[in-house]
């Protein structure tokens, strides 16, 4: 079976030209790259320097502990520890990609050294209304990963033969990350013939499993659990989750970057519980928001409107500067604003066979 042509062939043969034109290509993501962005970033800089290219990740900050088994991570210039590496790429750059986001604002520090560069760009994202940023915009917000969205434009450029068992890797992992391990925006038959794909590249899916979902430093767990069980609160009339951590109980459980990461969805397993939401404090007037949600409930909305983010239907984050209690009240006092999302009825029938 062939892939679905998502993206259009004007679009391809931009790409394609822009490409016949460069040697030196640098590719950039999102601040606080997750699975999706720096899977796409790594697997899109192996298939070119394959390719005889010289390709370059620069992200706008550290990558988290948890995505260190990605290949070629340690090959990443980080823009906030290498400044003038990063902005000695960009300004020689013959071409720059723009992957898993979709505005200047996303790429922080980042920001004003893309926009000096003079080399044209492509971005390559699946976030709603994307700035018009890019020479050749290839925006899918019907995408559930910049990662697949990726694989169907190096299918589109014939370059598939090019995917190693380590761009394989990063593909599947964030495809498999963006979707909370295929559990939500994953009913795209595409998605499976991707994955036969990568195996048939060498992809070992189980192993990429593990270490995506099933690797944990003890005090991440022990951060974790203490969230669950003394953090959470349900609060039932708007049918939401909400889970708050402070700087100082990140740092009493040593916290590192992606520890976290996944404890937003945990709430959802509880029946009736429509979205979750996780904040929490980075710095004393500086604090992250993360949200997910079943069914057709828009976290996107919600992030957009209190904290500047943004995302998908199900899974979207936000920021907040200032303090920590603001940015709660800010949300709980909207919780009623957004309940006309909810649906009429979130309880599961059950058959009694006691009659």
């Amino acid at each position: 079976m062939n892939l679905t042509e998502i993206i259009s062939r004007t679009q391809v043969d931009e790409v394609a030209t822009l490409l016949g034109r460069a040697k030196k290509v640098v590719i950039t993501c999102h601040m606080t790259p997750d699975g999706d962005a720096l899977g796409s970033s790594l697997a899109l800089a192996n298939i070119l320097a394959a390719r005889g290219y010289y390709a370059h990740v620069v992200t706008p900050d550290t990558p988290p502990r948890s995505l260190d088994f990605l290949p070629g991570v340690c090959d990443i210039v980080i823009a906030s520890r290498y400044t003038e590496k990063a902005r000695m790429l960009l300004t020689t750059a013959d071409l720059i990609f723009c992957l898993d986001y979709n505005a200047i604002k996303r790429i922080d520090r980042l920001g004003p050294l893309l926009e000096q560069a003079k080399a044209p760009r492509v971005m390559v994202d699946h976030h709603l209304d994307p700035e018009p940023m890019a020479d050749v915009v290839i925006s899918h917000p019907e995408a559930s990963s910049t990662c697949s969205l990726l694989y169907h434009l190096i299918d589109a450029l014939g370059w598939a033969a090019d995917i190693s068992p380590e761009a394989a890797t990063c593909i599947y992992t964030g495809m498999l990350t963006d979707t909370g391990n295929f559990s939500y925006n994953s009913n795209d038959p595409d998605l499976y013939l991707i994955i036969a794909r990568l195996l048939e590249r060498g992809l070992d899916k189980d192993r990429v499993y593990t270490l995506a979902w099933n690797t944990n430093r003890p005090n991440r767990l022990r951060l974790c659990g203490y969230a669950l069980c003394h953090k959470m609160q349900l609060i039932q009339p708007h049918k939401m989750a909400l889970t708050i951590l402070t700087r100082g109980e990140l740092d009493e459980y040593g916290y590192i970057k992606g520890d976290t990461e996944g404890l937003v969805n945990k709430p959802l397993s509880i029946p009736g519980i429509v979205y979750s939401a996780y904040i929490r404090q980075d710095e004393d007037n500086y604090v992250k928001v993360s949200m997910r949600s079943v069914g057709d409930f828009p976290v996107n909305l919600i992030c957009e409107q209190l904290f500047g983010g943004g995302g998908h239907l199900n899974a979207a984050g936000g920021e907040y500067h200032g303090p920590l209690d603001e940015a709660v009240k800010k949300l709980l006092d909207a919780l009623p604003d957004y309940d006309r999302y909810l649906p009429a009825d979130t309880t599961t029938a059950t058959c009694n066979n006691n009659q």
